[in-house]
């Protein structure tokens, strides 16, 4: 078995996935025991640390290999309300991704998934990828009518 790699959060990131990891774990989810003992077991850094950017964190790229396999993959992990299925989007709160918050270039980590014991292997971390624009449909609720026009009314 390997040694657990050491594991860094960034200051801006540890509060909200410290209550997010917890509130899951409350409700039942077992992949949040995975990212409570994570948190638990980090180091927490300054985000403008000197490795801060080759850390794991939210929005980050991340290339890896499964047991050493040679098939590649690279995700983005996110917050778990910004996970949009068909994409490369991995929640950190997915077992996969509360195995990867944390570690860096070159680390290897073991984790379950399926029933059996996998390991992770991180090829590269890339902190934003400039042919990728983030997408948010507008709430036009919120927005407000800009024609003056308050819309349809009941009569």
């Amino acid at each position: 078995m390997l040694p657990l790699p050491k594991v860094a959060l960034t200051a801006s990131d540890y509060p909200r996935l410290d209550r997010l990891a917890r509130a899951a774990w409350n409700r039942g989810n077992m992949d949040a025991l995975l990212l409570v003992g994570e948190i638990n077991r980090a180091e927490i850094v300054p985000d403008d640390a000197e490795d801060a950017d080759a850390l794991v964190r939210i929005g980050s790229w991340v290339t890896y290999r499964i047991n050493w396999g040679a098939s590649r993959r690279t995700i983005q992990l996110v917050w778990p309300e910004d996970q949009t299925f068909g994409t490369d989007c991995i929640s950190v709160l997915s077992a996969l991704g509360a195995t990867l918050i944390g570690l860096r270039r070159g680390d290897k980590m073991p984790f379950f998934i399926g029933g059996s014991l996998d390991f992770v292997v991180i090829e590269n971390v890339e902190r934003s990828r400039s042919n990728v624009v983030p997408f948010r449909v507008p709430n036009i609720a919120r927005a407000g009518r800009q024609d003056g026009d308050p819309g349809p009314t009941a009569a």
